[in-house]
């Protein structure tokens, strides 16, 4: 075992295992023996159970199916791997094997290959393969939903089952949960994390009820929703798994975060793991700057532009969580418990993009007082400055904690709100409602944000809601503008302020106005859907807008990194498709009718109608 251990130690990626992860795959790896000519794998008839490295002797392999009668494509000697991308993939994606003399081979079972897989080294080797086989159709299963995440039928028990009947039955079904039904949709959970910290580690015997050990209430996801939401709800509250319930309540499986490596959000999932992972702010840095090429992958996929905004975000989240945490570390006198960081703006919608500004704000604990807040300020510009560093965007002179503006205790915070909501037009008013309505925690209290809880009843100060209404059509999208580019007159325009911020804007109030507390543009226009403010059909208008919108921003500001200008929203029409010029000049057109509908409703209803549904 040790000589075992010893070798794979040496062998990317296993070399990059913590000791003891790596005698766990050396325990449950076992070494085969192949003859001359034996067919060791064939990954294209049926996905592989095990990940394969050679020992001694050398192996042929194919990686096209059907080119499989003309010669191999490869020859692997000792300390080669393969079969990796089939098992994490559950895929028939290849290769096909075969021993060229005598073989002697380490064979690891899928689920002690999962966590070396994630690591930098695995990184390389998932990617190689993952690029090799981008030009086959079904290559990769392209999962879109939940849905087609959970593979397994759900592992239930009762309040009565025991945690030794638990732990048997979760080992027969080879599942990291058992399910207890609480009712109404909800689920009590026992996992491995749990029969070892509630069971084994406080000496309770095997006839415990799980019912006095579980976890109470589970988190669940529906059927149907995307994978990157699954993907955020995983990372961002660093779940274990999570159950899979249908509409009726129903539970249909699970999913953990090792099912990602099989989905389209693999590479962020892993770049996520890496910079979880990362010790030094060199190392997240160095991390950071894969981001580009993460995004302008996802774009090559063709995926939905919300879906790959979102995958993104969540491995900006990762990076500034981790550089928060290290740079707090080094500050043995302050205490990353006193502070929740909040993101803001795109970021905390989960649309931010390469040329999108990572906005801020801190909520302090009470304790915070005016000198050691001051302490804090300076580790947050060090935060930007690393940020900077890693190639993302922090504007000095706008919303950032390192500024008092931007950093307050929750009292002060909620002693802001409240004359904001009263006085619209002091102290900036308009402005900072904007901002910090769309606030997102992602390190500290995730409760919801203070500011929010205050602007949750805005529509109970009529004047106030109209006038913040009011000054978000004032974003107005410029089809004239269009006109001009489109006729020869002009040679740019701005995405972002004549498109994509009049559809916030609106999408932003809407909510508000149904008391919605959605964040993403999209969840926001579809929870005020029907609504006075915006009919069904005006909503879903907007929606597919935005989408279009982002796409083309994603296209074009990638196509700027790659020329090495810098990225802005701002583009040259004449470098865009014909097709795309047509979809930006119909999309502006459709904002501004909508715009036009919302400004004339102004004149004639008053907020208390805006949130009861539109019958007309």
């Amino acid at each position: 075992m040790e000589d075992l251990a010893g070798f794979l130690g040496r062998t990317p990626p296993f070399g990059s295992l913590p000791e003891h992860e790596l005698r766990r795959v050396a325990e449950a790896a076992e070494i085969v023996d192949h003859p001359p000519g034996a067919q060791i794998l064939d990954a294209f008839a049926q996905a592989g159970e095990a990940v394969h490295v050679v020992l001694s002797g050398q192996v042929e392999m194919w990686t096209v199916d059907d080119a499989c009668d003309r010669p191999a494509d490869e020859t692997v000697g000792r300390g080669g791997v393969f079969g990796q991308t089939s098992v994490l993939t559950g895929a028939a994606v290849g290769p096909r094997v075969v021993a060229l003399g005598p073989v002697r081979l380490v064979r690891i079972p899928r689920k002690a290959v999962a966590a070396a897989f994630s690591s930098p080294a695995g990184v390389r080797l998932l990617a190689h393969d993952l690029f090799a086989a981008r030009n086959r159709a079904d290559a990769v299963p392209r999962f879109r939903t939940v849905d087609e995440l959970v593979v397994s039928e759900p592992v239930l028990g009762t309040p009565a089952t025991t945690v030794a009947e638990a732990a048997r039955l979760m080992t027969e079904r080879r599942s990291g949960y058992l399910a207890v039904p609480a009712g109404d949709g909800r689920f009590g959970l026992v996992t491995d994390a749990v029969l070892r910290a509630r069971v084994l580690a406080e000496g309770r015997p095997g006839a415990t009820p799980v019912v006095e050990v579980m976890t109470p209430a589970a988190r669940t996801v529906r059927t149907g929703t995307p994978t990157a939401d699954v993907l955020q709800e995983l990372t961002e509250h660093r779940l274990d798994l999570l159950l899979v319930v249908d509409a009726e309540g129903r539970l249909r499986g699970a999913v953990d975060p090792q099912d990602f490596l099989a989905s389209p959000s693999a590479a962020g999932m892993v770049l996520r793991e890496q910079v979880v992972r990362a010790e030094r702010l060199d190392d997240v840095v160095g991390l950071a700057r894969r981001l580009p090429l993460l995004l302008g992958d996802l774009v090559r996929q063709r995926r939905a532009a919300s879906e790959t905004t979102a995958v993104y975000s969540t491995v900006v989240d990762a990076v500034l969580r981790r550089v928060l945490t290290l740079v707090l570390a080094d500050r043995p006198a302050l205490d990353e418990h006193e502070v929740t960081w909040m993101l803001l703006g795109s970021n905390a919608r989960r649309e931010a993009t390469l040329g999108s500004d990572i906005d801020s704000a801190v909520v302090f604990a009470e304790s915070v007082d005016g000198p050691r807040a001051e302490t804090y300020r300076g580790a947050f510009a060090e935060v930007a400055d690393v940020l900077r560093r890693a190639g993302l965007r922090v504007d000095a002179h706008g919303a950032t904690p390192a500024s008092p503006l931007f950093a307050r205790t929750r009292t002060q915070w909620r002693a802001a709100a409240q004359q904001w909501l009263t006085e619209p037009l002091a102290n900036q008013g308009m402005l900072m409602a904007s901002l910090l309505l769309d606030g997102r925690p992602v390190q500290g209290d995730p409760a919801r944000p203070v500011v929010t809880e205050v602007f949750a009843g805005v529509r109970d100060h009529p004047a106030t809601m109209k006038l913040l209404v009011r000054e978000s059509l004032s974003h107005r999208a410029h089809l004239r503008s269009v006109r001009d580019v489109l006729a020869g007159r002009g040679g740019t325009f701005d995405l972002k302020a004549h498109a994509l911020r009049p559809v916030v804007e609106m999408a932003r109030w809407a909510a508000l106005s149904v008391r919605s507390p959605e964040l993403s543009t999209r969840a926001r226009l579809a929870a005020a859907a029907g609504s006075v403010l915006l009919s069904r059909d005006q909503a879903e208008t907007l929606i597919e807008v935005f989408e279009v919108l982002q796409r083309v921003r994603l296209h074009q500001q990638l196509a700027q990194f790659d020329r090495g200008e810098p990225v802005s929203d701002v583009v040259w029409m004449r470098r865009l498709t014909p097709l795309d010029r047509s979809l930006v000049a119909q999309s502006v057109r459709e904002i501004a009718t909508v715009q036009k509908r919302l400004y004339s409703l102004l004149q004639y209803t008053s907020p208390q109608e805006w949130g009861r549904a539109d019958h007309a």
